[in-house]
């Protein structure tokens, strides 16, 4: 996209926060007779641009399914290949979040990593910590149904009531606003116990493309389908006068 095109952009069409399931890594390699390892480092560079575009024309925040507390189920090799990966990308692209502007937070049930992955979290966030261009929350060894439970302990453990705005505040993605878009990649059309609280009213968009072919164009092309729907959150549409039919 041109920075003609960017600032052109109506801002009040625009979400202020995009949730996205990364799908389609591992199909795509495979297609490409690679081994699924390979669709993971492409993965990384999909979403590298992704933030990009989107410190680029304004939103806010952006969420992204990094890794899932049932990804553990795939193979011994796959999981480690990616716990690499985490890795590397934290001790390489964390300066050039900063740069952005990039505010990281990882989010999910972080115990079961490692004390050198905790310890690049913890400095990769420190680092960004003062940034707003964009907030990027990734979400790692993340599950909705995990997220509501550990709030629900801590509601219990702090003996507040708990009412809808209490559980909310021990929500891991607390932090941000609740996602005005979900986009999955990948053909699959479920949201696969991702932000089950968060997404109540949130506009979901299934796109075919796999993780690693999906562009700043195709991100353009969910953010339009999105600009043309009516958000009624449980409402009826304003009806129109006789004088303005």
């Amino acid at each position: 996209m041109s920075k003609k095109t960017i600032a052109k952009r109506d801002p009040s069409t625009l979400p202020r926060h995009v949730a996205v399931v990364m799908d389609g890594n591992g199909r795509w390699a495979q297609r490409r007779f690679l081994p699924r390892s390979s669709g993971h480092k492409f993965g990384v560079d999909a979403l590298k641009k992704i933030v990009r575009h989107c410190a680029e024309i304004g939103v806010k925040h952006l969420t992204v399914f990094a890794f899932s507390s049932e990804n553990w189920a795939r193979p011994a090799e796959e999981v480690q290949t990616l716990m690499d990966l985490f890795v590397k990308a934290l001790q390489r692209e964390s300066a050039e979040l900063a740069r952005q502007g990039v505010q990281l937070h990882v989010v999910g049930d972080l115990s079961a990593f490692s004390a050198e992955m905790r310890a690049l979290i913890d400095q990769s966030e420190a680092l960004t910590r003062q940034n707003d261009t964009l907030v990027l929350n990734v979400a790692l060894n993340y599950g909705g149904r995990w997220d509501m439970t550990q709030a629900a302990q801590a509601l219990f453990a702090a003996q507040e009531a708990p009412t809808q705005q209490a559980l909310a505040r021990h929500l891991a993605l607390s932090h941000s606003p609740d996602p005005d878009l979900l986009i999955r990649t990948g053909g699959e059309h479920r949201i696969s116990n991702f932000l089950l609280w968060q997404l109540a009213y949130t506009e979901l968009y299934f796109s075919d493309i796999l993780w690693p072919d999906f562009n700043a164009e195709a991100f353009d092309a969910a953010l339009a389908d999105f600009a043309s729907r009516q958000r009624r959150f449980g409402g009826v549409p304003e009806a129109k006068s006789p004088a303005a039919a």
